[in-house]
C-alpha cells in the first residue's frame, strides 16, 4: 500500500523576516567593530564612526555583542527559526569577552584588521 505524502507548502511568518532583518542590522556592526580599517575606507558618517569607537575595550565589546543576543533570544520567542545559531553564537563572543575584561587582559588589536601600524604598512 503506497503511502502518500503531503504536498510540499512554504508558509510565510512576517515576525521572523522581521527579525532576520535586525540580525541583518546587527551583521554590520560586528564587522566594522571587529575590523576597524573599514571605517577608513568605507564611507559612513561621523555619528556612526564615533558610535563604533565606543566598543575598544573587552567590557563595551562584550556589552555590545551580549545586546545583540539578548536580541536574537527574544526574537526566539516567535518561534524557533535559524537565529538560534547567531544568538549562541553572540553569547559566547560576548562571555569571552566579558572574561577578558576580568582577568584583565588588554585588547590586542591586529595590523592584519586595521589596528596599529595598518597605516604605515599602506604607505
Amino acid at each position: 500500500m503506497p503511502v502518500s505524502t503531503p504536498p510540499l507548502t512554504f508558509t510565510f511568518r512576517g515576525e521572523v523576516t522581521e527579525n532576520h532583518a535586525l540580525a541583518s542590522v546587527c551583521a554590520p556592526i560586528i564587522i566594522f567593530i571587529e575590523i576597524p580599517f573599514l571605517l577608513r575606507i568605507c564611507p559612513t558618517s561621523a555619528k556612526f564612526d564615533a558610535f563604533i569607537r565606543n566598543f575598544t575595550t573587552n567590557y563595551m565589546r562584550a556589552a555590545i555583542y551580549l545586546v545583540m543576543s539578548v536580541v536574537q533570544w527574544l526574537s526566539l520567542l516567535t518561534g524557533a527559526s535559524s537565529l538560534l545559531a547567531a544568538a549562541v553564537l553572540l553569547l559566547i563572543a560576548a562571555s569571552f569577552y566579558l572574561l577578558a575584561g576580568v582577568k584583565s587582559q588588554e585588547f590586542v588589536s591586529s595590523k592584519t584588521l586595521g589596528g596599529q601600524g595598518l597605516a604605515q604598512m599602506i604607505v
